[in-house]
């Protein structure tokens, strides 16, 4: 039969039907990312979060950790270890750690947010109690502790801690390592006002009621500024404030004392080594140093105008007497703490 014997439409019909009869290709589905997937389910998490951080457990580390390969990662995660039951330990400063990290994963939000970077990098925490087989993954035996799990790392005992002495200015720190070890930008700490806007407010008003009082006892020299015992008094505490190392205990949050760790029913005042200052060694110390300093400024202001000399004779000798005996205790204490021997210097000649 001649094809192009046929009418038109007899001929398109049969094309029609020669297309439907051939066999139609197989549709390939497109193969799915299971990073994409992750990092999908990780921004939900995250968007559900108050803070951004993203808690964690033994399966849900399972599913965007340890059961799939490192190549296949593109994210980081910064892990948080916590203990409920050891958030009554002050001397781990559990808490306020927790809140500092919070802070910081919001300002990293904040900073990144709609930006490659918000991606590369979550915030998480793990909580002993739920999570001991995440604990023993990671081998952490003690707290605090943070944890960043790089793309690279395929054990999770390899992946990078932030040092203990960084925990003491964790918002500082951890901005510096996060930036260091994964190369994104992590941007300003948007740290909390001191007082929120309606205690400022409350402020201004009691401000300004009291400002026309305020003015006119300065004006008239009848303020508590213009008494001297007040400048002497100040003047004590700023000493003793300075020899106690209580600007040392307030940045580091030291306890004034601690549980004995052999005996949980008995305190411990003062901690021997040299690694650590509890806060009622440095009010011991400061107390001392000031006794000395108080006995030298009553020396020479007070008992200079003192006629009697019996009388000078006999409290100069007391005051050196309590001097030698503060100071003594003083190198006792630091002899003790360091292990290392302080001693006078003596001439040869009286050896």
């Amino acid at each position: 039969m001649n094809l192009r014997t046929l009418p038109f439409p007899i001929l398109t019909t049969l094309l029609l039907l020669l297309l439907l009869l051939l066999p139609s290709p197989p549709i390939r589905s497109s193969p799915t990312n299971p990073d994409a997937e992750r990092v999908s389910e990780l921004l939900s998490l995250q968007s559900q979060s108050p803070s951004g951080v993203i808690r964690l457990s033994d399966e849900t580390l399972a599913r965007f950790l340890t059961s799939h390969p490192s190549p296949s990662r593109s994210y980081s995660l910064l892990i948080f270890f916590d203990a409920l039951q050891l958030h009554d330990k002050p001397e781990l400063h559990l808490q306020s750690l927790r809140s500092h990290f919070s802070l910081l994963s919001k300002s990293f939000l904040s900073n990144n947010l709609h930006t490659p970077s918000q991606s590369k990098l979550f915030f998480c925490d793990i909580e002993f109690k739920h999570s001991q087989s995440s604990f023993s993954l990671f081998g952490v035996n003690s707290l605090p502790h943070i944890r960043l799990v790089s793309p690279h790392v395929l054990n999770p005992r390899d992946s990078d801690s932030i040092d203990q002495a960084d925990f003491s200015r964790l918002l500082d720190s951890l901005p510096d390592f996060i930036e260091s070890r994964t190369g994104l930008s992590f941007g300003p700490v948007h740290r909390p006002p001191i007082l929120s806007r309606t205690q400022l407010i409350f402020v201004l008003v009691i401000v300004l009621v009291a400002a026309p009082f305020l003015v006119k006892r300065v004006l008239d020299g009848n303020t508590l500024l213009h008494h001297p015992l007040l400048w002497m008094a100040m003047s004590v505490f700023v000493y003793f404030f300075s020899v106690s190392g209580a600007m040392h205990n307030i940045i580091r949050k030291m306890p004034m004392f601690m549980a004995d760790r052999n005996d949980p029913s008995r305190l411990v005042f003062f901690y021997q080594g040299s690694g650590m200052q509890l806060g009622a060694e440095g009010f011991a110390v400061g107390f001392l140093y000031t006794i000395v300093g108080l006995l030298l400024a009553f020396a020479t202001n007070v008992l200079v105008r003192v006629r009697n000399v019996a009388v000078q004779r006999g409290f100069m000798f007391a005051a050196l007497v309590v001097s030698f005996w503060a100071v003594k205790k003083v190198i006792y204490l630091d002899n003790w703490k360091t292990g290392y021997g302080i001693h006078g210097f003596w001439p040869s000649a009286w050896n």
